[in-house]
């Protein structure tokens, strides 16, 4: 595939701090000083091979799984869903494979699945684990795990799906939202995949497939007459250029600025997923090993979505060593926009420049007024940032200005600003740069 051949350093295009940063801050919430020193002294191949292994984060907790559930079964059992996103937050924060995370979080964005509706916080939690478990393998896996999903099941109304009554909702949006995309299907391809996914219930909070409330008969799907279920279903639009094109859009539409990737592009990334049975780990690692996702105009192109704009700062100013709040940072979350496990509706969130409402601009703003005075702590604990200067050898005031510029902003600007750091920083941090990525 040449329009995704490797990227290879050039005079032009050099490995720098400028990349490195553009490859964190893209793939895995934000980096370190410690971080952004190691891969500019290693290769792009070494550095991307590392987020691709989990192994891409220093010093994550040893004891990050356990931890990890003891807080989401304690937040699924008292069904408090802040405290279920404080969960979700915590394993961002600190997960030592953070690009499983970004990935969850997009796959949480295809399968829009509300809580509003569901009201059952351990099928939520059971859902985004599914989602994580499967986020970097075969597309068809994650899909036929769905379809088994008690959430999404209750949320698009599957269990009134019955035998000479079928209800639309998950026939459409599998069709539609999931797999084909719009255009590719036709009204009776949604009444006729309905009656396929006649059978499927919740039994005592758990999926069930019930043989008497399926329509056995014959349907014709997408031009195929057959006995149609729920398996054969999804063999079959797993089988179609159209699903394959369908996520592809999704993975570019993750990792890269509007208008970057050609439609030539798209459909060669579609035909590897469709060589590979739709490998999402295999298209994920094809585009950070790209000259397209490291070039110019891939870079600080993008608007960041709110759950970059909230972790990328701390992790780059390092005040995660006595961890803020995961309670508050949720409802931070909530305030840019994006409330985790309530989605807008079954589409999901827009993105893009739709983040940049004047409330959640406004939000943004506060935020980072927020972290620099300590605020998302239980105890107002400010970053130290003459702590930060000596730990990383820049405590001459232009040098620490240029290293807060790359780590927050992805830029290697020369500056020459003769503020205190905390007032640069706050400058740094309100200007418009703050909200790309």
């Amino acid at each position: 595939m040449q329009t995704w051949k490797t990227y290879s350093p050039t005079k032009q295009s050099q490995w720098n701090a400028r990349r490195v940063a553009h490859l964190h801050r893209r793939a895995v919430f934000g980096l370190t000083a410690s971080e952004l020193n190691r891969d500019v002294n290693s290769s792009p191949e070494e550095s991307v091979s590392r987020i691709v292994a989990g192994e891409g984060r220093d010093g994550t907790p040893a004891e990050f799984e356990d931890l990890a559930n003891v807080i989401g079964e304690a937040a699924a059992g008292q069904e408090e869903a802040t405290r279920l996103k404080a969960w979700w937050i915590y394993r961002i924060l600190f997960s030592p494979d953070p690009l499983t995370e970004r990935l969850t979080f997009m796959w949480h964005n295809h399968f829009a699945t509300s809580n509003g509706k569901v009201k059952n916080l351990l099928q939520i939690k059971t859902q985004n684990q599914t989602l994580r478990t499967h986020s970097r393998g075969e597309f068809g896996t994650l899909l036929n795990s769905m379809l088994c999903d008690p959430a999404l099941l209750r949320w698009l109304d599957a269990p009134t799906n019955r035998k000479g009554r079928p209800n639309e909702n998950l026939g459409r949006e599998l069709l539609e939202l999931f797999t084909l995309g719009v255009g590719n299907f036709v009204e009776a391809d949604v009444k006729n995949a309905s009656r396929a996914l006649t059978g499927l219930r919740i039994k005592d909070r758990e999926y069930h497939f019930d043989p008497k409330r399926h329509d056995g008969d014959a349907k014709t799907i997408l031009g195929e007459t057959r006995d149609f279920g729920p398996d054969q279903l999804t063999e079959l639009l797993l089988s179609k250029p159209a699903t394959a094109r369908r996520i592809a859009d999704k993975l570019i539409a993750e990792f890269f600025a509007p208008q970057v990737v050609s439609t030539e592009a798209r459909n060669e990334l579609a035909s590897q997923l469709m060589a590979s049975k739709l490998n999402i780990g295999q298209a994920v690692e094809t585009i950070l090993r790209s000259d397209l996702f490291f070039s110019e105009a891939n870079i600080n192109k993008r608007i960041a979505d709110p759950l970059s704009f909230l972790i990328a700062p701390l992790r780059s100013l390092e005040v995660c060593d006595s961890a803020p709040k995961t309670l508050w940072l949720a409802d931070w979350l909530r305030r840019m926009g994006l409330d985790l496990f309530y989605p807008p509706n079954v589409a999901g969130w827009p993105g893009g420049r739709n983040w940049m409402t004047t409330r959640a601009v406004i939000a943004r703003s506060n935020y980072c007024a927020a972290l620099l005075s300590g605020e998302l702590h239980q105890n107002p604990n400010p970053p130290n940032l003459d702590q930060l200067g000596k730990k990383h050898n820049a405590t001459e005031s232009k040098k620490f200005a240029s290293l807060m510029q790359t780590l927050l902003l992805g830029d290697e600007i020369e500056n020459d600003q003769q503020k205190t750091n905390p007032e640069f920083l706050s400058t740094l941090m309100t200007g418009p740069k703050i909200h790309l990525h």
